[in-house]
């Protein structure tokens, strides 16, 4: 069998506005896995937020991956532990504390199954730990609670001014160690410099012994952009941003529409 590898952002790409798998859609992931193909969840989200689409999916019984965290972490799902992890040297965390309570933004982190900060809560974590399925936890002291590297961090400002003028502070301050962008327009994330989904992708495809030219990636978002440009075939949702389409090989139907059905029967079927 020729063996392919289809990459997958979660939110607007595998699920809909529902947050939803559609039937056809499961019913064509599944099929694929059954005949020998690897599927790859790609998000920003942590682990434990991607577990429900995993456990769906049955990627943890069939051989998937998951890429957490924007490309800082890569989970085996069948052992559900990670192969690649890519942390924030601890030297940062002090520094992105301060600059959060100064400008009065939130910061959360992420432990095991929980979404950690020590700032004043926000209708944006909140949302973060919600679709998450994770429990939002507020604790006392963030940098003594905080003993572990951190893979990610988040901010937490308005998007209207505040969080455009952030990112960009933040970009200067902490360039080139760290890697700051907003995959919303009220989220600014943070990773260690190099965390990208398409430099964790040759990684995986490396790890597995599988070429470029049989991997699929399909994405929607601003984060998806190099993934899809990385790939054998790189495909945007109907629905993606207008740079991401710019950048595909192929423009398939919106998440609403089963748009990864027509891509499994066109490229991989």
């Amino acid at each position: 069998m020729d063996k392919k590898i289809l990459i997958l952002d979660i939110d607007g790409t595998l699920v809909n506005s529902k947050k939803e798998i559609t039937p056809k859609t499961f019913e064509a992931i599944m099929n694929i896995q059954d005949m020998g193909h690897i599927v790859v969840l790609a998000s920003g989200r942590p682990y434990p937020g991607m577990k429900q689409f995993v456990e769906k999916l049955e990627m943890d019984k069939k051989g998937g991956y998951a890429i957490a965290f924007n490309g800082g972490m890569i989970v085996d799902c069948k052992t559900g532990k990670p192969v690649i992890e890519k942390c924030i040297p601890n030297k940062y965390i002090e520094p992105l504390y301060e600059y959060a309570l100064d400008n009065e933004i939130g910061m959360v982190t992420y432990k095991d199954d929980m979404v950690i900060t020590g700032t004043k809560m926000d209708n944006y974590m909140q949302y973060e730990a919600r679709l998450n399925f994770m429990p939002l936890k507020r604790v006392k002291d963030f940098l003594d609670f905080v003993d572990f590297d951190m893979v990610k961090c988040l901010m937490t400002a308005e998007p209207n001014v505040k969080a455009p003028r952030c990112e960009m502070e933040l970009k200067k301050m902490f360039a080139p160690g760290l890697n700051v962008f907003r995959s919303e327009p009220y989220f600014i994330e943070i990773t260690t410099n190099g965390v990208d989904k398409s430099t964790t992708i040759p990684e995986l495809l490396k790890l597995l012994d599988i070429p470029r030219e049989k991997s699929i990636c399909c994405g929607d978002g601003f984060n998806d952009v190099t993934m899809v440009k990385c790939a054998g075939i790189g495909v945007a949702m109907a629905n993606a941003q207008q740079i991401v389409k710019d950048n595909a090989d192929y423009i398939t139907g919106s998440c609403e529409e089963d748009g990864l059905v027509e891509v499994i029967e066109k490229f991989i079927l």
